[in-house]
């Protein structure tokens, strides 16, 4: 009891707003998902599907959670200043989970049978962000918009 005590107390000292709820990871990557589909102003049906059946396979939940997840991911993207506030929320995740969340970033992106290029640079800055190896970025991107190679 003393200890969690502490750490809310340790909380308001750091300026942590207690009264939100704090994000999970799996609401840091839906933003993200959102973010790319969101980023060239136009976010197609079928980039609606694939951050849909992304978040299912990534997160291993049904659709009906990874739907709730992609609307609250929605407004909150809207209020957002930069990735970071998602990006620091995954440190924790592998290098592996790391590449599997920027190969389905590229997914959504190409969903439209395209990659404009403000998807590209948040896709990009999430890369840096996540400290993905550049040789990483461009592997997954090949993986998606060049399958059969």
């Amino acid at each position: 009891m003393f200890n969690t005590i502490t750490a809310l107390f340790k909380q308001l000292l750091d300026g942590h707003d207690l009264s939100q709820p704090s994000p999970s990871p799996n609401f840091a990557i839906a933003c993200l998902l959102s973010e790319v589909a969101g980023s060239d102003q136009k976010i197609t049906p079928t980039e609606r599907q694939a951050k849909l059946a992304l978040l299912q396979r990534l997160l291993a939940v049904e659709e009906n959670e990874a739907q709730a997840l992609i609307t609250r991911a929605e407004q909150q993207i809207r209020q957002s200043a930069s990735l970071y506030e998602f990006t620091s929320q995954l440190r924790d995740l592998t290098q592996d989970k790391r590449f599997e969340l920027i190969k389905a970033m590229w997914e959504v992106a190409h969903a439209d049978g395209e990659i404009d290029p403000l998807e590209d640079a948040v896709i990009r800055k999430t890369a840096e962000l996540l400290y993905v190896d550049h040789s990483q970025f461009i592997r997954a991107k090949l993986m998606v918009v060049n399958p059969k190679k």
